[in-house]
């Protein structure tokens, strides 16, 4: 079968509090799909099952060596999953609050690129 995309999603997210670049991440994917009602799977490239996409999420993030991948793939319902993470996103200098247990002042933003494909019956 040949893969086709079927859909690519975008989002950021931010881990204000914590410095913690796998919840950066995984806001950044949860931002990508928030609002995505992906209908055509079915109606369209005629899957039945939901566990059937095949979801490829790259992720730019500071400290990409500290991410969780299966804290970041757990944002995502369905699919055949996989995560690639790369140096990127932005620090941002904020304020460190002791009884948020900050370890310091940094806010982490993280993109994400959620690709959705599918292995159309057809093909």
């Amino acid at each position: 079968m040949t893969r086709k995309r079927f859909i690519i999603e975008m989002g950021m997210g931010i881990d204000q509090h914590g410095q913690d670049p796998s919840v950066a991440a995984a806001r950044a994917v949860r931002n990508a799909i928030a609002n995505n009602a992906l209908l055509g799977i079915w109606e369209v490239a005629g899957l039945e099952d939901p566990n059937d996409m095949i979801i490829e999420v790259q992720v730019g993030v500071p400290y990409p060596d500290q991410v969780d991948t299966e804290k970041v793939l757990a944002v995502l319902p369905f699919g055949r999953k996989s995560l690639t993470v790369e140096a990127g996103g932005m620090v941002v200098q904020g304020r460190a609050i002791a009884s948020l247990n900050d370890k310091n002042d940094e806010m982490l933003m993280a993109v994400a690129a959620v690709t959705v494909w599918v292995e159309p019956a057809n093909s």
